[in-house]
């Protein structure tokens, strides 16, 4: 009974009717308390609309948008030693990896709740700055700079 799972299907979020939210909203959760990650969410949602007097959904997608990786880099051993190469990004892990950045970085921040933090972190990622971004383009620069090592890639 081996093969592939399948993919599960994710219903929309309560109140936005969007499964971009929901599968944030999976991400934020920690221990299972999915119902204290919806409020961190929802309230940080209800920032966002505060401070940027747009819908924060829109905010939410533009972020998402600005901080999802086209390239990242990839460890593989050729020959005695590993080099990083530069992959094209496909899927869902656009996504994932956007949400992934987005969640670490308002969690380094410190000195606030964290619904504070995020909502500060997707304004700064929907203006393209803050550390997600920073991050994408570190990543970027890493697959730029092992660009000679991208026919690795093709065995």
């Amino acid at each position: 009974m081996r093969g592939k799972t399948p993919k599960r299907i994710m219903k929309p979020d309560a109140r936005y009717q969007s499964t971009s939210v929901t599968k944030f909203i999976n991400q934020v959760m920690r221990r299972g308390k999915k119902s204290v990650a919806e409020r961190v969410v929802y309230q940080c949602f209800d920032l966002i609309k505060e401070k940027t007097k747009k819908d924060p959904l829109d905010i939410f997608n533009g972020a998402l948008k600005n901080v999802a990786p086209d390239v990242e880099v990839k460890s593989r051993r050729v020959g005695g030693g590993n080099y990083q190469i530069p992959v094209v990004v496909i899927g869902n892990r656009k996504q994932a990896l956007a949400f992934r950045w987005l969640l670490t970085a308002a969690r380094s921040r410190k000195g606030a709740p964290i619904s504070r933090r995020l909502a500060d972190e997707l304004i700064a990622a929907y203006n393209r700055e803050g550390a997600a971004i920073k991050k994408r383009e570190d990543t970027y620069r890493m697959a730029e700079a092992n660009r000679a090592f991208a026919h690795f890639a093709r065995r």
